[in-house]
């Protein structure tokens, strides 16, 4: 990883996804978003929603300097501790965002509009929905479009809803309105080939001949194991110049040793 670009990471909140109701969504997502930037996706975590598992993961996180997505557990019932459990890993108490709070009260003035609900904020549910604005002391907002409560970002982790029709336009306005500068900074092709008769063992020695002739260069092999013909997939990623002469050499490479290129 070139030193000027920060790693990127993602984690995800949730006792829903380790138990299998819910399947992620917000990681192949992100690695869209990220590749339309000329970015990349280094690393993702999964925390349940016990508050003491989400601050541990999160001290960790804030001792990097890398950029962090964090969806899911930022509302206001029992089972949403993601802000807390923030503000327990950076030392901080949760205070009452007045953006967030302008931003709450016109939601709710919209939802009387519509005939679903008053725009009363002394009333037990809206002040419920207040809940929601409390971030770590020192957070920013993060825009919602979807239904104006904001997320919050402190200390380049950003912290979102695990909703993606509110998260997804988050991530996008994040990567646009605080990274912009780091958008196509690296320049990464990936390359692959399909190859027939060889084993995984047969072609590693020149797989990490590779990585030592181009250090900028990673390989990759990903075998075939269902039906069909056994195959490997083959291939390499990294900077265009240095990546197009590491395959050629393990073109070469796959040939010299009996590979078929072929079916």
């Amino acid at each position: 990883m070139n030193q000027d670009m920060p790693r990127i990471r993602l984690i995800l909140v949730g006792d829903e996804i380790l138990s299998g109701r819910r399947q992620d969504k917000h990681m192949a997502h992100l690695i869209q978003l990220l590749a339309e930037r000329g970015m990349q996706l280094n690393g993702v975590e999964i925390v349940s929603d016990a508050q003491d598992d989400i601050a541990a993961v999160l001290e960790r996180s804030f001792a990097t300097q890398d950029i962090v997505f964090c969806c899911g557990g930022i509302g206001a019932t029992p089972d949403d501790r993601t802000r807390q459990a923030a503000a327990q890993a950076l030392g901080v108490e949760l205070v009452l965002h007045p953006e967030a709070e302008r931003l709450i009260t016109e939601r709710c003035a919209d939802n009387e509009r519509e005939g679903r609900g008053s725009a009363d904020m002394s009333l037990p549910e809206n002040q419920q929905r207040l809940q929601m604005g409390y971030f770590p002391r020192g957070s920013d907002i993060v825009p919602n479009p979807y239904n104006k409560i904001p997320g919050f970002f402190i200390r380049d982790h950003t912290f979102m809803p695990g909703f993606p029709v509110m998260a997804w336009p988050m991530m996008e306005w994040t990567l646009d309105h605080r990274y912009s500068s780091l958008h196509h900074r690296l320049e990464r092709v990936e390359h692959s080939f399909v190859v027939f008769e060889m084993p995984e063992s047969r072609i590693t020695p020149a797989l990490e001949e590779l990585e030592r002739r181009w250090p900028g260069v990673r390989a990759f092999s990903l075998p075939s194991m269902g039906r069909g013909r056994p195959h490997i997939d083959l291939g390499v990623k990294g900077e265009p110049a240095a990546a197009a002469q590491a395959l050629s050499f393990l073109r070469s490479e796959v040939l010299r040793l009996g590979g078929e290129l072929n079916p």
